[in-house]
């Protein structure tokens, strides 16, 4: 059926002009609201209020004017249903064809850092998703439009169908407006949840981009990404990145967040396989974080949170590694690690304000999702307990504080061997303690480090003192963990008699 008559109310009025000279163009009626029609008249187009097309004024501030059922009515009656007609012709209630409406901004409002909870309630958008409800509701009749992206392909209907649309047009845009409204929603109870501190019954999460990736975690499975990863993270060269890439970014840039001194962090499958730090060479820290583990680097990611300069650039790209990140390139760095065709550079924009920020985990279960905050928790030297007779030296502090921050990325069960500036051994993943301090120990030697006069860090409590005495005969000399085994008492025994000094954190570090 042809389109006789429009509503259009809009909070974002781009495209508007043209929009309605082609609503004019085929002789479709006008009816709008407030701003947008004030809007319309300003550009020489005829429009009628809806006001004056419901006999109703509008009120309470614009609160109250598109809920008329001249309004609804004539969204929602079905055009093939004869006792529908009967009643919109009997109570002069004629059609609306077509919807254009896009909502308050609610999302950006509160996003403002000076928002006020009155501002946030008046960008509440009422009779907005009201319409845009009832014309998807009835789009088997009704054409209803809400991304001002999709005007362009109205039109393109308009034209070619000389002032209808196609029905698989009018499914497209319905579909839309519902994900539209879900997201609108969700906004909204996220937000007063939050303002008013009341749990939610629900858990939503609305991320509105949407990109298929090649595959999944392996190529038979389908994988797609949500959201906007390209705005912390910006790919500057190199293959489309996979679903394994992307896990493995994010866990690079959450390892480099906990370091302010110039670092370098070399990861593989999401573990740290060496950190190393220098307070103002890059490359040095570089030879520290690859001297850890000359073998696991193959393929794996890089990441610094400094310019990466060009003799960092050469050390780098004499192995293979898939991924390396940082927050600036120099333009020599940048030259030289394009000509390797494959190999993903990564712009780190995340800012300061964002890296500790709170979050949420989110990880799909059976039937459902687990949701928790993000381990976001610093542990500095005032947070430490001494629990052992001989208290830490000023360096072996700095090297307990910079392998804790290195052991709470590691999956557990985590043990980290290193020094003030470095790590000498990494052990993740075993089902035993001692067995991940065993594979520490084989990698340091394997690439020719002494682990004398290193320190241990555990990401949870020594369970027995056998893990602690195994580190002693290596030669560590201080350890720093969680504590809060009931077996406190025997490891800090044990740390005694070794001339270890220990502290506790009081806080784990899992990480499944």
């Amino acid at each position: 059926m042809k389109i006789q008559r429009a509503l259009i109310s809009l909070s974002d009025k781009s495209g508007l002009a043209d929009l309605a000279a082609a609503l004019l163009k085929h002789q479709i009626e006008i009816l709008s609201t407030g701003g947008t029609a004030k809007a319309l008249r300003e550009g020489g187009l005829k429009v009628k209020d809806v006001s004056e097309h419901t006999g109703f004024p509008e009120m309470m501030d614009g609160r109250v004017k598109t809920l008329h059922p001249k309004v609804h009515g004539g969204l929602l009656y079905l055009r093939n249903n004869e006792e529908h007609a009967k009643q919109a012709r009997e109570h002069g209630i004629p059609p609306i064809d077509l919807v254009i409406v896009n909502l308050y901004p609610f999302e950006k409002t509160v996003a403002k850092p000076d928002s006020t909870l009155e501002e946030a309630i008046e960008n509440i958008d009422i009779g907005g998703p009201s319409m845009l409800r009832s014309a998807a509701k009835n789009h088997h009749f009704v054409t209803v439009v809400s991304d001002p992206a999709d005007y362009p392909r109205l039109i393109e209907e308009l034209d070619k169908l000389e002032g209808e649309t196609s029905y698989e047009f009018k499914k497209y845009c319905a579909a839309k407006v519902f994900a539209t409204t879900a997201a609108y929603d969700a906004a909204i109870s996220n937000f007063f949840h939050g303002a008013y501190h009341i749990p939610s019954p629900h858990f939503h999460q609305v991320l509105k981009n949407r990109k298929p990736l090649r595959y999944g975690e392996n190529p038979h499975q389908q994988a797609t990404l949500f959201g906007d990863f390209d705005k912390s993270l910006e790919q500057l060269h190199g293959k489309e990145l996979s679903y394994n890439n992307m896990i493995d970014i994010q866990a690079a840039a959450e390892l480099i967040a906990e370091f302010e001194d110039p670092t370098v962090a070399i990861l593989k499958h999401t573990n740290p396989c060496g950190v190393g730090t220098d307070p103002s060479n890059l490359r040095a820290a570089w030879d520290k974080a690859f001297a850890t583990d000359q073998q696991a680097p193959f393929g794996g990611i890089i990441v610094t949170n400094k310019l990466l300069t060009l003799d960092l650039a050469q050390a780098i790209s004499e192995i293979f590694s898939e991924v390396i990140i940082a927050p600036q390139f120099a333009p020599d760095a940048l030259e030289l690690l394009q000509k390797k065709k494959n190999l993903r550079l990564m712009l780190n924009k995340i800012p300061e304000s964002q890296k500790s920020a709170p979050g949420l985990v989110i990880r799909s279960v059976l039937g459902g999702l687990l949701v928790q905050t993000k381990d976001t928790h610093k542990t500095t030297e005032t947070d430490l307990t001494i629990v052992t007779k001989r208290p830490p030296t000023p360096e072996e502090l700095k090297a307990l504080l910079f392998n804790w921050k290195v052991v709470k990325h590691v999956k557990s069960n985590a043990i980290v061997y290193g020094g003030a500036d470095r790590t000498l051994g990494i052990g993740a993943g075993q089902m035993s303690r001692v067995n991940s301090s065993q594979i520490a120990i084989a990698k340091s030697k394997e690439s020719g480090l002494s682990l004398k006069g290193s320190v241990i860090a555990s990401d949870a409590f020594f369970p027995f003192a056998d893990g602690l005495i195994a580190a002693a005969e290596q030669g560590v000399t201080a350890a720093i963990q969680p504590g809060g085994s009931v077996r406190d008492g025997e490891v800090i025994k044990a740390a005694d008699e070794h001339n270890i000094a220990m502290v506790f954190t009081g806080v784990r570090h899992f990480r499944h």
